[in-house]
């Protein structure tokens, strides 16, 4: 984790916040998030649309629309920028914010490759500014009961991690082109690889290498204003074979064209013990050995982590505490997704850290 930025916004003092893209996840979890802490005004949003951003403002208060996210961004009166868009306009809306002396929160993925979330950090780097990513609500609730089974020593040593991420998203091949299918919008951020390869990093470390194989299943779909179709160049399926650093295989199996196919589920494989987590349930399993089966683990209200994303940048803008996931989580979540790409098409295990 990055150090700790300065507080640039005494306690107590308003945050003024301006919002780059406001959709889905802005207005379910940010900007309520945001309304309930004192002192943070919604000052300006720009939007896809001077419809849209007038209907985002009249429902959450925000006192003006720009139609130009780059004039919001420079504006004196913000403290703040949210930056809410598909990853193809966060390198450069970061850019831009943190060169005006704003503080920025990125919405996931970070970016669309490794180069413009490596610019993002070292351009962070050079700011006393805060920069904070959204953290993936995949299995949050029980993170902090995982953390401390792990650390009790259930699992023993660690020598399998089995993560399976099936759905349907892409199963229609006569489906038209999703934007998280267009590289040019989302990059090679792939369903949600990065969302599992972000938890796997919290909960057993990093990678040393992969090797994968990616496919295309439907390699063409239509896309929205375009005659043709296009070639699809985000995988429809992923199986990932890697090594982390303190010695586990880990295997990966994620695909969009999977239906009827179950809940994702986490799964670690020990000396001593077993550890499932069945994500979207938050259904902890724990088995040592010796035991007949795997037992449930209660999350208990003390133990169940919050969502806290908002009140986390908020204070650490007024107070200087240490946010996370911040910008060197999201290099090296970005980087094994690169990897990944790089080792489908070449054929050969990639190892980690990539080179520049």
């Amino acid at each position: 984790m990055a150090h700790a930025a300065q507080p640039a916004t005494a306690s107590g003092q308003p945050v003024r916040i301006g919002f780059v893209g406001a959709g889905g996840i802005a207005r379910q979890r940010h900007l309520p998030g945001l309304r309930a802490i004192d002192g943070v005004e919604l000052v300006a949003v720009a939007n896809r649309s001077r419809l849209s951003s007038d209907k985002v403002a009249a429902e959450w208060g925000f006192s003006e629309v720009s139609d130009d996210w780059h004039d919001l961004v420079q504006r004196p009166d913000i403290d703040a920028v949210f930056i809410a868009t598909p990853p193809y306009l966060h390198c450069e809306a970061t850019l831009l914010a943190l060169d005006s002396g704003k503080h920025v929160f990125c919405q996931a993925r970070m970016a669309r490759d490794l180069a413009e979330a490596r610019t993002m950090y070292e351009r962070s780097r050079r700011t006393d500014r805060v920069t904070m990513l959204c953290p993936p609500p995949h299995a949050m609730a029980g993170d902090f009961v995982v953390k401390r089974l792990i650390a009790e020593d259930v699992l023993g040593e660690l020598y399998h991690v089995s993560v399976r991420g099936l759905g349907p998203d892409y199963a229609d091949p006569e489906a038209p082109l999703h934007w998280r299918q267009d590289v040019f919008l989302g990059g090679y951020n792939t369903l949600a690889l990065g969302m599992w390869i972000e938890v796997l990093h919290r909960w057993v470390g990093p990678f040393l290498s992969v090797t994968a194989q990616i496919a295309y299943h439907v390699p063409r779909r239509q896309k929205v204003g375009s005659v043709q179709p296009v070639e699809v160049r985000v995988a429809d399926s992923l199986g990932i074979v890697g090594t982390l650093r303190n010695g586990a295989l880990a295997v990966l199996d994620v695909s969009g064209s999977a239906r009827f196919a179950g809940p994702p589920r986490i799964e670690l494989f020990g000396s001593r013990g077993t550890l499932v987590y069945v994500v979207g349930a938050d259904q902890i399993l724990v088995g040592k050995a010796g035991d007949a089966d795997l037992s449930p683990v209660d999350i208990t209200p003390a133990e169940r982590r919050q969502w806290t994303a908002e009140a986390d940048f908020i204070a650490a803008i007024r107070t200087g505490s240490p946010v996370s996931p911040d910008f060197e989580e999201g290099v090296r979540y970005m980087e094994v997704t690169e990897a990944i790409y790089r080792s489908a098409r070449a054929g050969r295990a990639v190892t980690l850290p990539l080179e520049y």
